[in-house]
């Protein structure tokens, strides 16, 4: 299971987004594990990697739609 900081790392990669150098350490585990692919001095996601951002999206959408079906039954 991918820890929050690895999941961001994917996030940021898939947005395009530049990071600072201290986490190109942490891209090198996330690139053995498959998530990633380099492409000269780019990163980019590889099927692993888009499904586990895609996967870790849908359940937080599942925790808010969770959350606020508890909220509304409180207003009832």
């Amino acid at each position: 299971m991918l820890r929050d900081e690895q999941l961001s790392i994917l996030k940021d990669i898939s947005q395009s987004i530049a990071f600072a150098d201290d986490r190109h350490g942490k891209i090198g585990e996330l690139i053995a594990d498959g998530y990633v692919m380099k492409d000269g001095d780019l990163f980019e996601l590889t099927a692993k990697g888009i499904t586990a951002v895609e996967e870790h999206a849908a359940a937080l959408a599942a925790d808010d739609m969770e959350q606020a079906g508890a909220s509304s039954d409180r207003l009832i």
